[in-house]
């Protein structure tokens, strides 16, 4: 199993200001599946990938990819972690304002410890190609969002995670962003945790895990796939 995780515990503050955010989480996840994240806000979903991506720490439990411990990492090789495994797509980019669209995705380029992809190829799938040498200010939402998946990609993690990718965007963009995931997926075998509130999104992913006060409410796999261009977002 690539991804194990096992009886994860969460909380925050103490005393009357004390909340438990994951109360004993467990799900595993094969390679190469794409995942969905759902739930009501303020579920633990956020947090859930962020403990997996060793952006957050646990009170308690495994995380296990690869066979390999995170939860007892260090701070540095948690940042090594990091690096080394996962590509993160968020719902608001995060672009460097005074990079271009090449200069932004090569960024990740120069902290791979692998051989990365070909940056040229990803800003063809991406649908990128005459856009390369734009600003964030010049692009539209959805280009901008493209840019962040080819910066997330180029290192070639073994894990992407995706916290909300079509928040901020229109249905039409939305589709056209999850038929870029898809793609991804598929070409690349990547395996992908996608945070979000679109109910829409479970349609397309291999396995559903739903979130419910910190517990792994349901948690199946998804028999009747459908490909993202035939969802109703």
């Amino acid at each position: 199993m690539f991804l194990q995780i096992k009886n994860i515990n969460k909380s925050y503050g103490g005393g009357q200001s004390f909340i438990k955010v994951l109360n004993d989480a467990s799900t595993d996840i094969e390679e190469g599946q794409m995942c969905s994240i759902c739930g009501p806000s303020g579920s633990g979903k956020s947090t859930f990938l962020n403990v997996i991506g060793g952006i957050d720490t646990v009170d308690s439990g495994s995380i296990l990819i690869d066979g390999k411990e995170i939860v007892k990492l260090s701070k540095k090789n948690r940042a090594l972690y990091r690096r080394d495994y996962l590509g993160f797509i968020f719902q608001f980019y995060n672009l460097v304002s005074n990079l271009t669209v090449r200069e932004n995705i090569l960024v990740c380029e120069y902290l791979a410890k692998e051989k990365s992809l070909n940056v040229d190829e990803l800003i063809e799938l991406l649908g990128l190609k005459g856009h390369e040498n734009k600003f964030p200010s010049q692009l539209s939402g959805g280009q901008q969002q493209r840019c962040a998946i080819a910066r997330a990609l180029i290192k070639n993690p073994k894990l992407l995670l995706c916290d909300e990718p079509t928040g901020a965007l229109d249905s039409k963009t939305s589709g056209e962003i999850l038929t870029l995931l898809e793609n991804v997926n598929e070409k690349y075998g990547t395996t992908m945790l996608i945070v979000t509130h679109n109910e829409g999104i479970n349609d397309m992913v291999h396995k559903v895990i739903r979130i419910k006060d910190g517990k792994i409410a349901k948690d199946y796999i998804n028999e009747k796939r459908k490909h993202a261009a035939e969802l109703d977002l």
